[in-house]
């Protein structure tokens, strides 16, 4: 039975409508062709597609064209995104299996086969518009897939540049070219819409809207929340450590990740020390007249100034008239007691780090919590400490997928080799932030399992096993 069209996708124009079909119609004819690849003709297709992002040329040119598109972010970490989460991602693929046999448990007479889930839309945003797409592409075609890219049309010209290097790298590898596609331009709601309708599989990273849209679409789809990750600086951290690890991914491309460092609760005996060490690394601690001036600007209208989101310090403190100092600084700290009608409560996509005193670790943790009700729940939350109950703590009261101990968020959350998530960029955050998945996107989300399920010895229990315990205490009755 067909899917009934939304109001998006019913305004679509017949050329519109045309040229989805044609895109789908394309990769399902890329799946039949790649239908009978066995797990190492997959497993080469994915290495093909993962070196035409990874190979030093190709990271550094799509990165300068991002930053020419979409004007946020900067060169040099891009490069470094594109290259460290495409290498991570195949390290991560090449460990699993997908294709036929994937897991033969005898001992529960179970067979477990790898099966594509089809077409897969991909809607992907301007801030990694390289980097997302190629990470969901090797992840879609593990599972033997067809992707259909559906970009910010912010980043088109970055993402269809990617593309072509996709397609190229299938080419050279004799794989069908449309097993990875774009939209054409112009990108727009309705054709996305009529994308993830006609689908078999959505997955959906960048905004809310875009997220909301994927789910009501009728398609299986999988979304990610919204980041803005706080994190505690305990009273016995290393604070050289946290200030270093706060640092890097707060400035890392500008603050374009959802992992990155939005708030700091730094306990208060430690209060002054921390940010001493955290001035070293290059911050600047705004008087109240500068983030008065900070509030008036980065926000228009309720919105993001996108003049001003994820732009290099310099130019960041330059546009708000910020002296001298500030020009020469990594990132910019404003200071507030907690107030979730504060603008500065929620994700900032800027070098703007929201710092708060906490008078001890019971009212750092209520921080993080009303932090996390305001935006972000579900995500992820930190933690500096030498403290093994207080990372225990967070995780039994936080409700996040993701508690980081000691770690820099925006190099640990979406995978690390040096944690044990997989690398991603793309992160579930659980029905607490409205989503499918409480995990880091995965292989697994890209295949559907059959189970060939054979007889084993009886595996029943007697009833006292089942409700002897019960009984025992509340009778029979």
């Amino acid at each position: 039975m067909a899917k009934p069209a939304a109001p998006t996708a019913a305004n679509a124009s017949a050329d519109e409508k045309a040229r989805v079909t044609q895109l789908i119609e394309r990769a399902q004819a890329a799946l039949r062709q790649f239908a009978a690849a066995d797990q190492a003709r997959v497993d080469e297709v994915v290495t093909a597609v993962a070196w035409s992002l990874y190979k030093p040329e190709h990271a550094q040119r799509l990165a300068e064209l991002a930053v020419a598109d979409t004007g946020i972010g900067n060169v040099a970490d891009k490069i470094v995104k594109n290259q460290r989460k495409t290498f991570g991602t195949l390290r991560d693929l090449m460990r699993v299996r997908t294709v036929g046999v994937i897991e033969n448990d005898t001992g529960h007479g179970v067979i477990k086969y790898g099966k594509p889930v089809g077409v897969v839309a991909a809607i992907t945003p301007s801030t990694n518009p390289s980097a997302t797409p190629v990470n969901k592409a090797m992840m879609a075609l593990k599972g033997a897939n067809a992707i259909v890219i559906a970009p910010s049309p912010a980043g088109w010209s970055s993402t269809q540049a990617t593309v072509e290097l996709m397609r190229s790298a299938l080419q050279k590898v004799g794989a069908p070219e449309d097993l990875v596609q774009i939209l054409p331009q112009p990108v727009s709601r309705e054709m996305t819409r009529l994308l993830m309708e006609q689908a078999d599989l959505i997955v959906a990273t960048g905004s809310q809207n875009n997220v909301r849209a994927a789910y009501s679409s009728g398609t299986p789809a999988i979304g990610v929340g919204a980041g803005n990750v706080p994190v505690i600086i305990d009273s016995n951290a290393d604070l050289k450590d946290a200030a270093q690890k706060i640092r890097a991914p707060k400035t890392f491309d500008n603050s374009t990740s959802c992992s990155s460092e939005n708030s700091l609760i730094i306990l208060d005996d430690r209060y002054e020390e921390a940010m001493t060490a955290l001035k070293n690394e290059g911050a600047y601690r705004c008087s109240a007249a500068e983030m008065g001036l900070i509030r008036d600007k980065l926000w228009v209208d309720g919105n993001l100034n996108r003049e001003l989101i994820a732009q290099d310090a310099a130019v960041f403190a330059a546009r708000l008239g910020l002296d001298e100092t500030a020009r020469q600084a990594r990132f910019f700290m404003v200071e507030e007691e907690f107030d979730a009608e504060s603008e500065f409560t929620g994700e900032k996509l800027s070098l703007v780090l929201t710092v708060y005193r906490a008078r001890d670790f019971d009212h750092a943790v209520e921080l993080v919590s009303g932090i996390l009700k305001v935006q972000g729940r579900g995500h992820s939350c930190g933690i500096h400490t030498r403290h093994l109950d207080h990372p225990l703590r967070l995780a039994e009261e936080i409700d996040v997928v993701r508690v980081l101990v000691n770690q820099a968020h925006t190099f640990g959350n979406g995978g690390s080799f040096h944690n044990a998530l997989n690398f991603t960029l793309s992160m579930g955050c659980g029905t607490w932030g409205g989503n499918s998945i409480s995990e880091n996107l995965n292989y697994r989300h890209f295949i559907n399992v059959t189970h060939l399920v054979t007889t084993v010895a009886e595996d029943k229990p007697s009833e006292a096993d089942q409700f002897g315990a019960y009984h025992a205490r509340y009778g029979h009755d």
